[in-house]
């Protein structure tokens, strides 16, 4: 048994793997090939997102794999822009419609604020008036479970004062250097599961010298350290590559990082992460 054959269960019941495949920054016309890669190679989540532009490819990937629609598990988000509840029914509509399938496994908030807005205005009503959609899809069994991405704590209990499902999921950015463990502990405390993207910090730790020191003691990768270190946080952890060689050697993480290694890794601070922090979710705002 590896990793990729271990599942969390959420809150409402259903199975999802411990680790995915992120598509973030796969072209739509290598999506397919991509999610075919890491289905042959033992992966059964695979994440994208409206705004990944790439829903079509990661689609036609799914309904091509070696495997069949029910062994997996498929999650995307509405865009971060949509804030209201029409628009939320339709988006709903279109994701299923682009990756052409009967039911979505998770769908996702992207974010509380449009990224134009990013950690800006508050948009309370408008995650409601969204969270509503998703809950009768939900509801309805278009959608199998429900979440959000990028959600505070007060962003959560906003939503919270509507809901009739708790979100299932909370998908964050989380990694060595961006541990934001008051929000996962809150998050533990209300039952939602946290996806960590993005947990080789976009690139951007792999030539931390203490991290390297680290993951040489253990005779891994960077990159394997750092997948390790979220899913010891009791995480999702979603590396993004289209890279077979990479998916393999993501998933080879089959050691125990030490207690005050854990800390350690937890309480870096500052990492750079240089051309990348163009995107709202690097540079917070």
């Amino acid at each position: 048994m590896t990793i990729l054959d271990e599942t969390y269960t959420l809150a409402g019941g259903v199975e999802i793997p411990r680790l995915g495949l992120g598509t973030w920054f796969i072209d739509d016309d290598k999506a397919a090939a991509a999610v075919r890669a890491a289905v042959e190679i033992g992966y059964r989540n695979i994440d994208t997102a409206q705004a990944y532009g790439n829903e079509r490819g990661v689609g036609e990937g799914v309904r091509s794999a070696a495997v069949p629609r029910e062994q997996l598990f498929v999650s995307t988000k509405l865009a971060a822009e949509i804030k209201n509840y029409d628009e939320a029914v339709a988006s709903i509509d279109e994701s299923l419609h682009k990756l052409g399938v009967e039911y979505i496994d998770l769908m996702l908030i992207h974010s509380p604020q449009p990224w134009d807005d990013f950690r800006g205005g508050d948009y309370s009503e408008g995650n409601r008036a969204a969270w509503r959609a998703l809950e009768e899809a939900h509801q309805a069994g278009r959608i199998r479970s429900i979440g959000v991405s990028n959600f505070r704590r007060q962003d959560l209990e906003n939503l919270l004062q509507g809901a009739t499902v708790v979100p299932h999921v909370n998908q964050l950015l989380v990694h060595a250097g961006n541990t934001p463990s008051q929000l996962l502990d809150y998050c533990e405390a209300q039952q939602i599961l946290v996806e960590a993207y993005s947990p080789i910090a976009h690139g951007a730790i792999l030539d931390n010298a203490e991290v390297k020191e680290m993951a040489e003691r253990y005779g891994v990768s960077v990159p394997q350290l750092c997948i390790r270190y979220t899913l010891q946080l009791d995480t999702v952890s979603l590396p993004k590559t289209a890279n077979p060689d990479h998916m393999r050697s993501n998933a080879q993480v089959d050691f125990e990082i030490s207690d005050a290694d854990m800390d350690t890794l937890r309480d870096l601070r500052d990492v750079d992460y240089g051309e990348h922090s163009v995107f709202p979710v690097y540079s917070g705002k």
